[in-house]
């Protein structure tokens, strides 16, 4: 059985500054979720990570489908109303056109999407971060597609000996998507040279070479192309199906435990670690420390079991508080080198601003 899985998600206004939304808030774009799809969607969750609200769809329509994409966008519109209502900040902050265009791809929220022909047995995770841009996937996908120490499947496994093949995205062209895409383990060194920059070089999605099965799909987007200007970061979204061709659920989820430095947090100005949470987590801690929620499902002919929280088990309480003492330690820098991200990628323009008025008084001596 072909299936569909969509993920659409944006921050339409949270309690408290950029904390997370309101219970209305979550409830109303469930309940229009589940009257608008009852006619598209074979199955649906709705979830929370940080100050957004993520929309995972299952249905038989394809990828990019018009009418997918408008459920999500009315959904997120009702929801905007109450946020008004309710005086929540950001009430509608990602979305960012006035009017449905057929596709939300570039009108603000993250989207994902991925058809496949159904396993007997299907598992797939479900990733949702806050506070960072889909570069925060990199390191992870390389460690459990590429590093036999991470994943031994690479060695043992005579599905996944092909290797993989991944497409990349420079996030930086504003003339439009430029691609790239590489095999392992033959380029692994040249994949990466280029993930080694998150901030322009990103994921898009992971396919086996095995069974040219995909494995992977990211919510990677240019987002200096965005509303015809550059608006910070994005809150990726990411699916990924695990066992048989594709690594372990433990291989894919493993690398977290680095809890990578990525760009985001408060203003989206910062480099910070990337903490898992739990399911509809919270965010504190300077509009931080950047997270990452996962989701665990099994799906047979469209239907989804429910959710299982995999960074909710006892070993990640120990990852939360080394990551947490990491934290501390790079914020403590302030504005100071690496503890901010350079002038490019700052969301806020402010200090753009006062550069240039400061470099117009430089003067050379003598």
């Amino acid at each position: 059985m072909k299936i569909t899985l969509s993920v659409i998600k944006a921050d339409i206004g949270s309690i408290g500054g950029h904390i997370r939304p309101s219970h209305r808030l979550v409830e109303t774009v469930k309940s229009c979720v589940e009257r608008g799809g009852k006619d598209l969607l074979i199955d649906h969750y709705v979830s929370y990570t940080g100050d957004d609200i993520a929309i995972l769809m299952t249905h038989q329509r394809g990828v990019g489908d018009d009418e997918i994409h408008r459920l999500a966008w009315n959904a997120f519109l009702e929801g905007t109303e109450v946020a008004r209502e309710q005086g929540l900040y950001g009430a509608g902050q990602d979305l960012l056109k006035d009017a449905f265009s057929g596709n939300v791809r570039g009108m603000g929220p993250a989207v994902t999407e991925m058809e496949f022909d159904e396993r007997p047995g299907e598992p797939f995770l479900f990733f949702a971060a806050d506070k960072t841009d889909p570069g925060a996937y990199n390191l992870p996908l390389y460690e459990a597609f590429c590093d036999p120490m991470n994943t031994p499947g690479l060695m043992l496994s005579p599905e996944m000996a092909g290797g993989f093949r991944f497409t990349v995205m420079d996030v930086n062209c504003t003339e439009g998507d430029r691609v790239i895409e590489l095999v392992t383990p033959e380029e692994i060194y040249d994949l990466a040279a280029l993930l080694r920059n998150p901030e322009r070089f990103v994921v898009e999605a992971v396919w086996s070479r095995e069974t040219g099965e995909q494995a992977a799909c990211l919510s990677t987007s240019r987002l200096h192309n965005i509303a015809g200007k550059y608006t910070g970061k994005d809150d990726p979204v990411m699916l990924v199906r695990v066992q048989k061709a594709f690594p372990a659920t433990g291989e894919v989820l493993a690398p977290y435990a680095v809890g990578p430095y990525v760009a985001g947090a408060m203003r989206g100005s910062h480099n910070m670690p990337l903490m898992p949470i739990g399911l509809n987590g919270d965010i504190s801690y300077f509009d931080g420390p950047p997270v990452v929620s996962c989701a665990a499902f099994a799906i047979q002919n469209g239907k989804l079991t429910e959710a299982v929280d995999v960074f909710g088990h006892p070993f990640w309480q120990h990852i939360r508080q080394k990551i947490a003492e990491k934290a501390v330690d790079m914020r403590r820098q302030g504005f100071f080198g690496a503890a901010m991200l350079p002038r490019e990628e700052l969301e806020y323009t402010g200090i753009m601003e006062k550069l240039d008025r400061l470099d117009r008084r430089f003067q050379l001596r003598g």
